[in-house]
């Protein structure tokens, strides 16, 4: 699963910029930092960017709109305003899951998405379910409390441990469930989602050539500190890049954890992810407050230079090292099927 320096130096050449990091006795390198993949294909529209989701076509928000974080105002007019206003900024990716807030979440979203904003939107949600069985029960308890006739992206979610891609696609497992869902048209677009280990997220991409599928998207950490610890973006992000598949950025500042090492700011955390070839950044806004600063990453984002890149890994290196800012690769805290193993069916 390396990462070979003749590859590395295939992509410089062909955007223009140059893979950092130390080379190896064998001479691979041992860094892939944010300037080392082209960004995705993008546009702007009024204030909003927009790039391609893979090899998809779509055009979704370089910010995307958190599930779970929605669900979490005790308000739920607030929510659905919070949702709303997002949409009316530019924000067309909406993230979910079936298991958020025990589908509160999703029942939000949905009556948020009434009243012709449904058509706006680029609507992603996710499944436990490992089994055939669980899985169809799930995608379908989704589409009624999302209120819509079809889901436009369906991730595996919490793929966390070395048996879920087995699981998941063994004969009468989940993918048998999410393909037929796809050709009965209840779903257009096929992911997965995990934030515990990149060798993980691999052993899932191996798993589906063995069976002769490609996912759309892919979804997962990258931060200012993944790139110095278990780094997604050293080890899977040249993977998705290479194959065109849509790279889902997902906890850039770790659910405010990040922030707490006092090495950076928010904005700096969203640009960063940005910066790399992500389709969207997707991030937890629970407030006006939170909503405008995601405004404000993509107003004021502009692609930042290697020497830029460089300065600001060097900043969060040393807190970075172990892990402790990253709790989603280091403990179970972030492992809702862990403390519910019946989602998986």
């Amino acid at each position: 699963m390396d990462i070979s320096r003749r590859y590395l130096l295939r992509v410089a050449s062909t955007s223009g910029l140059i893979a950092i990091g130390l080379a190896e006795s064998e001479g691979y390198f041992r860094k892939l930092l944010a300037q080392s993949q082209p960004t995705p294909t993008q546009i702007k529209k009024g204030e909003m960017i927009y790039r391609q989701l893979g090899r998809t076509g779509e055009q979704v928000s370089v910010i995307g709109l958190g599930g779970h974080h929605i669900g979490r105002p005790k308000d739920e007019p607030e929510g659905i305003r919070l949702i709303r206003t997002a949409i009316d900024g530019g924000i067309n990716f909406m993230d979910n899951s079936w298991d958020y807030h025990n589908g509160g979440s999703e029942i939000r979203m949905g009556k948020a998405l009434r009243d012709g904003y449904r058509q706006k939107v680029f609507l992603m949600t996710k499944i436990d379910g490992r089994t055939k069985q669980a899985a169809a029960q799930q995608i379908d308890e989704s589409l009624r409390r999302l209120q819509t006739e079809h889901i436009d992206l369906l991730q595996h979610h919490e793929v966390i441990r070395m048996e879920d891609p087995d699981r998941i696609f063994a004969p009468g497992g989940a993918m048998e469930a999410v393909v037929e869902a796809q050709k009965a048209g209840k779903i257009r677009y096929i992911g997965f989602t995990g934030h515990k280990d990149p060798v993980v997220h691999l052993r899932m991409l191996e798993v589906a050539n063995q069976n002769n599928f490609r996912f759309d998207t892919v979804q997962m950490p990258l931060n200012v500190m993944d790139a110095h610890f278990r780094s997604f973006e050293r080890q899977v992000l040249p993977k998705l890049v290479d194959n065109n598949i849509g790279v889902l950025g997902m906890k850039s500042m770790g659910d405010q954890n990040i922030l707490k090492s006092n090495t950076v700011k928010p904005i700096e955390c969203l640009h960063y992810a940005m910066n790399l070839p992500t389709s969207t950044v997707i991030t937890g806004i629970e407030s006006m407050e939170i909503l405008n600063q995601a405004f404000e990453a993509v107003r004021t984002f502009k692609p930042m230079s290697q020497e830029q890149v460089k300065a600001l890994l060097k900043r969060t290196r040393e807190a970075a090292a172990k892990g402790q800012y990253e709790l989603f690769k280091t403990s179970s805290q972030f492992d809702s099927t862990a403390k519910n193993p019946e989602w998986l069916g």
